[in-house]
């Protein structure tokens, strides 16, 4: 494949949002975000040959790739409907595709681990189910490092950038704005606004430079910590980002969700 792909970060909602009837007084609740995820090959505009999976729900020592042939389901959420136990996504793993993330990572100075037991867990299978439907694309999911180093998040994603060219797409998967205890409060939407602003300043910045300094120092923006309590909804971001190279990005989603702003971003 000659054309480059370009990377992602996008929102998984919350749970399994999108396969149960949203709450009587909000029934559009999720409706934005869905028609956005269904959207995405459109956006892309080309097939990829793998998905490479960086989700806010796994955190190891050191980078770690899934390398199951056929990932089982990971429901690692709780009190939601019993259908939402037996929803399936029977995507192929891309075992084959691990020794060269590895040999990347390697490059760069970073040694990285496989787990061949691990499921899809919902930060992959929930948005993917709406993204890629027919689940006949290979899915590798690479971990977040349990440090949370943005800047190390970054460079994970610069070694990583070369599979743009080889026909992998590399989605970052998480929320912009993650404070489940006030998301549903009415609280901190001002805080929400003035963290989504900075954020899309930063993710677009024109010179890369500029916005990996900037995303490096997320934690000092505007609202950043009532929009983001614990940051790993966040990191999947900078592996995006730091994928990008020289790529401009680009917001290509942006709501509110209860009162609060949300966007996810596109490079290249």
């Amino acid at each position: 494949m000659s054309e480059r792909l370009p990377t992602l970060y996008i929102p998984h909602g919350g749970g399994p949002c999108f396969f149960m009837d949203p709450p009587p007084q909000h029934p559009q609740l999720w409706d934005k975000m869905a028609a956005y995820l269904r959207g995405l090959t459109d956006d892309v505009g080309v097939r990829p040959k793998a998905l490479l999976v960086i989700s806010a729900h796994w955190e190891t020592p050191r980078p770690t790739l899934n390398v199951m042939a056929r990932p089982g389901m990971l429901y690692d959420y709780y009190g939601f409907p019993e259908h939402t136990y037996r929803l399936t996504y029977p995507a192929p793993g891309a075992p084959e595709l691990a020794p060269r993330v590895q040999a990347l990572l390697k490059a760069a100075g970073f040694d990285s681990d496989l787990d061949d037991d691990r499921g899809y867990d919902h930060g992959v299978f929930v948005p993917l189910m709406l993204a890629f439907p027919e689940a006949d694309i290979p899915i590798l999911q690479l971990s977040l490092q349990q440090d949370l180093d943005p800047a190390q998040h970054l460079a994970i994603g610069k070694a990583l950038e070369p599979l743009r060219d080889e026909g992998v797409l590399i989605i970052g998967s998480g929320m912009s704005f993650h404070n489940l205890r006030t998301l549903f409060g009415g609280r901190d939407d001002e805080a929400s606004e003035a963290f989504d602003a900075w954020l899309t300043l930063a993710a677009t910045a024109s010179d890369p430079q500029v916005r990996e300094a900037q995303l490096s120092r997320w934690a000092e923006a505007p609202g950043a910590r009532a929009a983001h309590p614990r940051e790993e909804h966040l990191l999947p971001l900078m592996v995006a980002a730091g994928a990008a190279g020289a790529d401009a990005g680009r917001r290509t989603y942006a709501d509110h969700l209860m009162g609060k702003a949300l966007s996810a971003f596109q490079f290249g």
